[in-house]
């Protein structure tokens, strides 16, 4: 790991991120059915064992002929007759050949007849149940869909590491896979800490603050694909927060917030340190979120966020998450990042690297963005307001109206393309 700035004291994001995925293991497998596999990772090539579709079929409901039965009489430009000898419906295999002068009544999805190779539209003839009169033509193979036109045998059809959508779900019942391998998802115990805390079910007090980081932190768990178990508050003394995180550790990961700064009731280190962790105390090169810790207790991943609501979410987005992807399966870590067009004016110190929470439209096919407003780290409406995280480097000072910057898309809902737009949430702005 790159050591920490020697005039700031300060670990830079990136190595930090480096010395958590180094540490993080990827999870096990195990097979679920497609109805529960939405939003999971694939843990398996999916190959298919036969073609899609398994044989030449109609692509629309109408009569499969020969071609050259149609060909030479539309030359002279003269109305074609046919026999009709058979109906074909989806579901049913043909059972006769088509022959000189015949057709064949077919649906949409039949099997093609032996003997025909084209499809005429129904709406392109005259037809009685013995014969059709046919007065367009059609080229050769028209309206054919051909074996394995979707799908060949043989062939990766979805690729391990894939992170399942609706489409795949569909393209893995074609395939006839009803149960599949995913990796399996993380437990992440969550623990607020502080006396200044209380929980939703607790009696309201103007002593007290509500403990809204283990909410926010479970939802993120949510989104990210782990399953998040609340821990509750720990009290500010050594023994209340080593009962806590000793429960934690039944699970993949332990997240904990407050109590990793340098007050005299942050007792995380002392605590960490008596359960045997291997641990690593970091005041990060970012803001919000500079004071983090990070390490392994018993060999589970434990991560020490700040206890500022907006600083938690924040470092959590940039720590917690890759590493939780990195379990699940997923072959990147990182959100996605487009390039956009800076609306204000912002200032900086240039010894850390900013999260600002902006707006992002687009507007006239360019990508613009804007800070929800005031940025403090207390300020949870900065993050309510967000659909993404403006990235702004370390040695950046400045930034004027129309500069190009780096955005981390959030995920939730479509943002807009008109700025001012309302959400759900009733905010005057466009939403991701």
């Amino acid at each position: 790991m790159k050591a920490a700035d020697v005039t700031t004291g300060l670990t830079p994001l990136h190595a930090a991120q480096k010395v958590v995925l180094d540490a993080t293991p990827t999870l096990g497998l195990e097979k679920i059915s497609i109805l529960d596999s939405l939003g999971r990772v694939l843990g398996e090539d999916i190959v298919a064992e036969r073609d899609n579709p398994p044989w030449d079929n109609s692509a629309m409901d109408g009569f499969a002929v020969r071609w050259e039965d149609i060909k030479q009489e539309h030359a002279i430009g003269k109305p074609v007759t046919l026999t009709v000898i058979e109906d074909v419906p989806a579901g049913k295999m043909p059972s006769r050949t088509v022959g000189p002068g015949q057709a064949i009544r077919i649906m949409t999805g039949a099997p093609i007849p032996r003997g025909a190779d084209t499809v005429l539209k129904v709406e392109d003839t005259e037809h009685t149940p013995d014969s059709v009169r046919v007065f367009k033509p059609e080229p050769r193979g028209a309206n054919i869909r051909p074996k394995g036109e979707d799908v060949k045998k043989g062939e990766c059809i979805i690729a391990k590491g894939t992170q399942i959508r609706p489409g795949d779900a569909g393209m893995l019942a074609i395939l006839a896979k009803s149960f599949v391998f995913v990796y399996q998802r993380p437990r992440v115990a969550i623990l607020s800490t502080g006396d200044e805390l209380a929980d939703l079910d607790e009696r309201f007090s103007e002593e007290k603050i509500i403990n809204s980081n283990s909410y926010g932190i479970a939802a993120a768990v949510q989104e990210a694909g782990g399953i998040p178990f609340l821990l509750g508050i720990a009290r500010d003394t050594p023994d209340a927060l080593k009962e806590k995180i000793s429960h934690g550790l039944n699970a993949d990961i332990l997240v904990l917030s407050g109590g990793v700064s340098m007050g005299d009731y942050d007792f995380t280190k002392a605590v960490f340190r008596d359960l045997g962790a291997e641990m690593n105390f970091w005041k990060l090169a970012i803001r919000p979120g500079q004071p983090l810790a990070f390490g392994k207790i018993q060999g589970k991943l434990a991560f020490g966020l700040p206890g500022n609501p907006v600083s938690s979410m924040v470092t959590f987005e940039q720590l917690v998450r890759p590493a939780m992807l990195k379990m699940c399966g997923h072959p990147a870590y990182g959100r996605p990042v487009v390039h956009a067009v800076f609306q204000e004016k912002f200032s900086k110190r240039t010894d850390r690297r900013h999260f600002l929470r902006g707006v992002l439209t687009r507007e006239e096919g360019q990508f613009k963005v804007r800070t929800t407003g005031d940025q403090g780290s207390g300020i949870l409406t900065s993050m309510v307001k967000a659909n993404c995280l403006i990235d702004i480097p370390v040695e950046v000072e400045r930034l004027n109206p129309g500069d190009l910057v780096t955005v981390q898309l959030l995920s939730g809902a479509a943002w807009s393309t008109q700025a001012g737009q309302t959400h759900s949430g009733g905010h005057k702005t466009s939403c991701c």
